[in-house]
């Protein structure tokens, strides 16, 4: 007999995969098709990345880690925090996890209570809401706009924060808008829910990968109580290697690793020994190189959409994403985005996937494919567009 558990009714399908799949779908049958709608690098991991983890596994070395992690990967991550970002991180602190959305899942499960309410930006990563439903907890979407650079204020908080609300989660740079919050916005934001003695998780899976901004770790330095999430997967390119990492207040730290010991029990032993090598100066040297050709591509497609009539309403200072108002040229970004697909062969993101603001009118192009392949993007969408 079917029957799910009933928040599964409140937990929407990830519309960008299946997207996804039918762009798939259309390639093996012989179509060309340009991905522009997966937040995925299409860099593979770097040399030094891929031979350590062969070594580590002709090595042997297969067997279950500590669940919060291997220590030496835990204090590699600390000293990467102190040397490229000049900030002290316990690595008492710093748990390994099965990805960022593992990370994710911890933190809402020690956190989460049944009917607790938490703030996110609109638009945002969906699936966010969908975790913290599955613990039981409420997402509130805060509507933003370029008038904050789609990202929350104190201001914008007094006005959904309640005796319900247990905290407050933020990206940066942010998916979908590439948008980044400073050190000076996130001490206010700090601020603001400490005096609520309330939770704050900052969301920085995209760190590595700003161009106009400085390179920091906001989050780290406005506060230990501070949640904070990260990634291998996107500038250290790592992404099916599924491996991330949280900086976790001091207290949380055994509430979360007796959460991993009962459900994941520990992340992938050979990713973690290949992540070692993931801050050595020769992987860096090939990231950083990347990291250019990312700022380029952004450069190239934010003029080249801009003039097809897209109106880019955030500023783009990190990630790899361009989120557009595409109001203009459709009423509609959803049957948008699969019209495009189907005739043209350039697969994008429709802002249904990032919430309620206004998504009809907003559609998320990725630039993780090389120029030459965006130009030729740009091209299709000219003559779809009749310009």
């Amino acid at each position: 007999m079917y029957r799910p558990a009933k928040r599964l009714a409140e937990i929407q399908p990830f519309h960008v995969v299946e997207l996804f799949t039918r762009a798939h779908q259309l390639q093996a049958e012989g179509r060309d098709i340009i991905h522009m709608e997966v937040g995925e690098p299409d860099f593979p991991t770097p040399e030094p990345i891929v031979n350590a983890a062969v070594n580590a596994i002709k090595a042997g070395k297969t067997r279950y880690t500590q669940s919060l992690g291997l220590p030496e990967l835990r204090e590699a991550i600390a000293e990467f925090y102190g040397t490229k970002y000049g900030l002290t991180v316990a690595a008492s602190r710093v748990v390994v996890t099965n990805s960022a959305s593992g990370a994710l899942n911890l933190a809402f499960a020690c956190l989460a209570d049944p009917a607790s309410e938490w703030l996110l930006t609109d638009p945002g990563y969906p699936c966010n809401r969908h975790i913290i439903r599955t613990y039981e907890g409420r997402a509130i979407g805060i509507p933003v706009d370029a008038s904050s650079n789609f990202q929350p204020t104190p201001e914008l908080l007094a006005q959904y924060w309640n005796s319900n609300t247990a905290g407050l989660l933020v990206a940066s740079p942010a998916n979908p808008t590439g948008t980044l919050l400073s050190l000076g916005e996130i001490e206010a934001l700090a601020n603001f829910v400490r005096q609520r003695d309330g939770h704050f998780i900052v969301d920085e899976i995209y760190q590595g990968l700003n161009y106009d901004e400085t390179d920091t770790s906001s989050a780290c330095a406005a506060g230990d109580e501070i949640w904070v999430i990260n990634s291998f997967s996107k500038y250290f390119q790592m992404t099916g290697w599924r491996l991330g990492w949280m900086v976790v207040p001091e207290d949380y730290v055994r509430d979360v690793e007796k959460l991993a010991q009962n459900t994941v029990l520990c992340p992938s032993t050979p990713a973690q020994y290949a992540a070692l090598a993931a801050f050595e100066p020769a992987t860096i040297a090939i990231l950083e190189e990347r990291r250019a050709e990312f700022h380029r591509r952004r450069d190239y497609l934010s003029k080249a959409l801009s003039e097809l009539g897209f109106l880019i309403t955030a500023n783009a200072q990190g990630a790899f994403y361009l989120y557009c108002d595409c109001s203009k040229l459709c009423t509609d970004s959803f049957t948008f985005a699969r019209d495009l697909l189907e005739k043209t062969g350039v697969a994008a993101t429709p802002g249904l996937d990032f919430g309620s603001n206004q998504p009809e009118k907003h559609i998320r192009f990725a630039y993780t494919t090389e120029i030459s392949r965006l130009e030729e993007a740009v091209t299709r969408l000219a003559k779809y567009l009749g310009r």
